[in-house]
């Protein structure tokens, strides 16, 4: 189903979404309706960033969890499903956290850059731009991916081979295509 903006909406977020500890960064700038679900976020994540929606997240929102409940959950979660943006009330410079991976522990520092108004015409979610390739799922975290680009980008480097393959030989850590990006989120929202 497409986020359309409608009368009763208050709200569209851009939004700047980083990766934190990774020098140069790896960022998407999206727009997204404040009628969208945490749980749609999450999605919308997957695809803008990169991820393949492999493993486990939470968002942290003050101080509170957002997640998918289960049973067996250590930590007290809220469920997400649950839970718009606009419920939160966030203002400009406003920043939440998204984690992606428990093992390897992708947190993601989400800023409300701008509060807009909608466009009814407009299709949202919307990815505006965007820095470097995620890595790749199951690298081992932020060590994890230094030792792979090092590998990759080493031809030396005796695991340079095996990362590649590993990797898929067309991994460029540089490159970001926007246009891909929105392509995805228009068919998963449609």
């Amino acid at each position: 189903m497409p986020l359309k903006a409608n009368k009763q909406e208050t709200a569209l977020y851009q939004l700047k979404v980083t990766l934190r500890g990774l020098k140069p960064p790896v960022w998407r700038r999206i727009l997204i309706t404040g009628n969208t679900k945490l749980n749609r976020l999450h999605d919308i994540l997957q695809i803008a960033m990169g991820w393949t929606n492999s493993h486990l997240h939470m968002f942290t929102i003050g101080k509170i969890h957002y997640s998918r409940p289960h049973p067996d959950d250590e930590i007290e979660l809220e469920n997400e499903m649950r839970f718009n943006l606009d419920k939160f009330q966030f203002r400009e410079k406003d920043k939440f956290l998204y984690e992606y991976d428990f093992g390897d522990s992708w947190e993601h520092e989400i800023l409300i850059e701008k509060i807009l108004t909608p466009d009814p015409q407009a299709r949202y979610p919307f990815c505006l731009d965007g820095k470097r390739a995620c890595p790749p799922e199951d690298v081992g975290g932020i060590g994890g991916y230094e030792n792979f680009l090092e590998a990759i980008m080493d031809p030396l480097n005796p695991e340079h081979e095996e990362t590649l393959v590993w990797a898929g030989e067309d991994f460029q850590p540089e490159f970001f295509d926007k246009d891909k990006v929105n392509k995805r989120l228009n068919m998963f929202f449609r």
